[in-house]
């Protein structure tokens, strides 16, 4: 099995899902396609250059959410695979199957288009001279559930596991071509279930500059540690690092405004 392409979803629910697409667009500059699906429930945000790697969805809940699709060469291979390794099916279709990780975090299994190549976006440039990308999927993991969905996620990839910046995080070696890194991270504590969600992250070369514009679309700011946790108009956490957006590579902190 090999991974050829990552999308990231943003889930909002109904009430919330038009202010939730005007606000991304507004984060990464990107157009929105029309809808799609029998009750025009998903579309795409579509970059000016590269293939699109981040879609949204209306869903039937009251809490928005963010989960991650693998385009591979075998659906129903990879899908015996995931289950070896501990994945859940909650449903399955013809190079399509929904999935949950051995902690409960859902993905989905997709067909990736045969014999075509992708391209990954670049970093877009703003007013105030800064550049910026959605560029990685942070895993949020409970202590007790870590270990086994750092390992199941490494073995469904086959992308090496490797130690993160700080003791509770490592990360998964992508493809230099591949849109989204995924992040995993230990959370602080434990109550004992292994829960298991999601955030998108975004690399920027000024993060002070760029969370005041994200501020300016309607983000509230939550936390600020070395990177900015945010919340957007529908209550989705998301962060703003000091990743380089084009080489990744780990910036020093901004100065304070």
């Amino acid at each position: 099995m090999t991974v050829r392409w990552t999308t990231a979803f943003l889930d909002f629910p109904a009430a919330t899902f038009e202010a939730g697409c005007a606000f991304w667009r507004g984060v990464t500059g990107y157009g929105l396609s029309a809808p799609r699906g029998s009750s025009g429930e998903f579309a795409t945000l579509e970059p000016p250059h590269g293939d699109a790697f981040i879609r949204v969805q209306r869903v039937q809940t009251d809490i928005a959410g963010c989960h991650v699709d693998l385009h591979v060469d075998d659906v129903e291979a990879t899908a015996r695979r995931a289950s070896a390794l501990g994945a859940l099916t909650r449903k399955a279709e013809p190079n399509f199957v929904v999935m949950a990780s051995p902690a409960g975090f859902p993905f989905c299994l997709v067909a990736a288009y045969p014999g075509r190549g992708f391209e990954r976006p670049p970093p877009r440039g703003w007013p105030n001279g800064q550049c910026s990308l959605v560029d990685q999927i942070c895993v949020d993991i409970a202590p007790v559930a870590f270990a086994e969905e750092a390992r199941f996620w490494e073995a469904l990839t086959r992308w090496e596991r490797r130690p993160g910046s700080r003791p509770e995080f490592e990360y998964l070696v992508r493809p230099p071509e591949m849109p989204l890194r995924f992040l995993l991270q230990r959370l602080a504590g434990n109550d004992g279930r292994g829960i298991c969600r999601a955030h998108l992250d975004l690399a920027c070369d000024d993060m002070r500059a760029e969370q005041r514009r994200h501020e300016g679309l309607g983000a509230v700011v939550m936390a600020e540690p070395s990177w900015t946790t945010l919340s957007d108009p529908t209550g989705l956490l998301y962060c703003i690092t000091r990743r380089h957006p084009a080489t990744g590579v780990l910036g020093p902190p901004s100065p304070v405004a």
